[in-house]
């Protein structure tokens, strides 16, 4: 696999460029893995940076990457910064706990002979507590993440961003996937869940959505039965049931949040 990313890496001046986009903040313990990930078909590195505090800036310019600091705008916000600081059309956005298997690294190599698509959807695989999550919710995760950036931008809902194609635009899939470095402990992941039903809670309610006793009631076991049984999820064990029983949790707080923050509104 080794050699033949190699014999790519050489034919790659005569494909399609292609900039790599990745926003950070405090990643050096990432972010060089996720270069390294994409050195084979790169032909430019786009660093968006949160001002960190750590060595995220020194790995990044020591390994060549184009480096911009800017103020964290929110999620979408700061992605959508990233890919206008791309010289080339067609992007790989990727997080920086995020990592190209060879697999799709090889199918990127493919794709760049011609780019017959405006995007690419491919999997994304993560590694929960050390262990690589095959089922439930997490897996196959599909992500559109390759795309000419003249034809798509990143939206969605924070911190739950996504790409969105302009209408009748073209996109295949790409096999091979991205390995997503998630959570190192339980701990961890708990934190991550508290900061980022927050956020949720404060997107829903700038848009306008609203929380009910019923949806209180009903969609935290709703995701726990999706994620455990529906998607296979006892079939990663421990793991699969507390991944499951997290979100089911996650989805009662970020609920639980939006409807205090309802309660606090002023009369209208």
């Amino acid at each position: 696999m080794q050699n033949e990313l190699l014999i790519l890496a050489v034919k790659n001046r005569l494909m399609t460029a292609l900039s790599i986009v990745i926003i950070t903040f405090n990643e050096e313990k990432n972010i060089q893995r996720c270069l390294e990930s994409v050195r084979a078909f790169a032909d430019e590195i786009v660093v968006v940076d949160s001002f960190s505090t750590d060595q995220t800036k020194k790995i990044c310019l020591d390994f060549g990457a184009r480096f911009i600091e800017q103020t964290f705008l929110g999620y979408i916000e700061q992605k959508n910064f990233a890919l206008d600081q791309a010289t080339n059309d067609y992007v790989l956005s990727l997080d920086a706990d995020e990592a190209i298997s060879e697999p799709l690294a090889l199918s990127i190599q493919q794709a760049k002979k011609d780019f017959s698509a405006d995007g690419y959807h491919m999997n994304r695989c993560a590694s929960y507590a050390g262990k690589w999550i095959r089922h439930g919710s997490w897996y196959p995760d599909t992500k559109l993440r390759l795309f000419n950036r003249k034809k798509a931008r990143w939206g969605g809902e924070n911190p739950h961003d996504k790409v969105i194609m302009q209408t009748g635009k073209k996109v295949s899939f790409l096999k091979g996937d991205i390995l997503h470095y998630t959570y190192a402990s339980i701990e961890e992941h708990i934190t991550q869940m508290n900061r980022f039903t927050t956020i949720q809670a404060e997107a829903m309610l700038k848009n306008g959505k609203k929380a009910t006793l019923f949806k209180l009631l009903v969609n935290p076991p709703v995701a726990f039965f999706s994620s455990y049984i529906i998607k296979l999820g006892f079939l990663d064990g421990r793991d699969g049931l507390l991944i499951a029983k997290a979100g089911a949790y996650a989805t009662f707080i970020k609920y639980i949040k939006l409807w205090h923050r309802q309660r606090n509104l002023p009369p209208s």
